[in-house]
C-alpha cells in the first residue's frame, strides 16, 4: 500500500535528559521530510539542554555533556525547526506521547508558534502494538528483517520508523495510505484528545472533558462548577505547558458561554418588563 500525501510529511525522533515530558529536554532532535511527490529531505541536530544530562541516560543514548557544551540551545533552534516543519503532518514512534508533547514544550519554552489545528499525528508504535505488540528493535526486526545498528541515535531512529511505517502499509491491507486514517488509527484509543499528554479530551457528545484522576471522564465545564479550585490546581501542579494552555482555552470559552447566557437572560428579562409597562399603560 503505497502513503498518500497530500502534503509533507514529518518522521521525527528525539533524545533527551529523560522521560519527564514538563522537565526534560532535548539534546537531539531528526527529522525526515517526505513529500508528496516521494522525495525526502533530513534535519538533524544537537542540541545544548541548558542542563546536565544525567549518566545512566547518556549510557542509553550515547550523548554525554560534553557532546552539546556550546552547541546552540533549542530556543536558538526553534524557528529554523518550525520552519523545516513547515505544514506537515508528524509521525514518530511512541510520538502522542513523548515525542510531539516534549517539543511542544519546548517550543512554549522558546514562545515560537506552532499551529497544531490542521495537523495529523501518526504514532506508528501504536500501529505496531495493535498489530504485533513489541517495541521498535522488535518491529524493525519483524517488518524489515534489518538490526538496528545504532540504536537511540535520533536520525538512526528516525529512519528506522519511516522504513517500518512503510512496511506496515505494505503488509496490511486494512491500512489504507490515507493520512488522516493513519492517524486515528495510531491513537492509543478512540479519545479524541486536546492536548498532547492526553490528560484532557472530548468525550462522545463533543464536551471537553478531564481524562484522568479524580475527576475522569467528568466535563471540564461541570467540575467548574462543583470545584472551581481544581482548576487553579492544575495550573500550578507539575503538568505540560501545552495541556495548562489547552485547559485555559477551555475555561475562557466556558467563561464566555456564560457571559452571553447571562446577557440573553437579562435582554429577555428586560423585554418581559417593558412590555409589562406596555400592557399596564394600554
Amino acid at each position: 500500500m503505497k502513503l498518500e500525501l497530500t502534503k509533507p510529511l514529518a518522521v521525527f525522533d528525539l533524545e533527551t535528559t529523560g522521560t519527564n515530558i514538563t522537565s526534560d529536554r532535548i539534546v537531539e532532535i531528526a527529522i525526515i521530510k517526505i513529500y508528496p511527490d516521494g522525495s525526502e529531505e533530513n534535519y538533524c541536530k544537537r542540541v545544548n539542554p541548558t542542563m546536565p544530562i544525567p549518566k545512566e541516560v547518556s549510557e542509553i543514548h550515547g550523548i554525554y555533556d560534553h557532546d552539546v557544551f556550546g552547541l546552540p540551545t533549542f530556543k536558538e533552534l526553534a524557528t529554523e525547526i518550525v520552519e523545516f516543519i513547515g505544514n506537515a503532518d508528524l509521525a514518530g514512534y511512541n510520538s502522542n506521547k513523548f515525542d510531539i508533547p516534549v517539543l511542544a514544550e519546548e517550543l512554549l519554552r522558546a514562545d515560537v508558534s506552532f499551529d497544531v489545528a490542521d495537523r495529523h499525528f501518526v504514532d506508528v508504535q501504536n500501529i505496531f502494538h495493535k498489530m504485533e505488540q513489541r517495541t521498535l528493535a522488535a518491529a524493525f526486526q519483524f517488518y524489515c528483517s534489518k538490526t538496528i545498528e545504532n540504536a537511540h541515535s535520533a536520525i538512526y531512529d528516525a529512519k528506522a520508523t519511516w522504513e517500518v511505517f512503510k512496511a506496515q502499509l505494505e503488509k496490511y491491507d486494512n491500512l489504507n495510505g490515507d493520512i488522516q486514517f493513519l492517524s486515528e488509527f495510531s491513537r492509543a484509543n478512540n479519545y479524541q484528545f486536546l492536548d498532547f499528554a492526553g490528560r484532557l479530551a472530548i468525550n462522545e457528545k463533543g464536551a471537553a472533558i478531564y481524562n484522568f484522576g479524580k475527576h475522569k471522564g467528568k466535563t471540564i465545564k461541570e467540575v467548574m462548577n462543583t470545584e472551581p479550585g481544581y482548576y487553579g490546581w492544575m495550573l500550578d501542579a507539575d503538568f505540560p505547558l501545552y495541556t495548562k494552555n489547552c485547559l485555559r482555552k477551555e475555561m475562557e470559552k466556558i467563561k464566555a458561554e456564560k457571559e452571553a447566557l447571562k446577557k440573553e437572560t437579562e435582554h429577555a428579562s428586560l423585554e418581559n418588563k417593558l412590555l409589562e409597562l406596555k400592557n399596564k399603560f394600554k
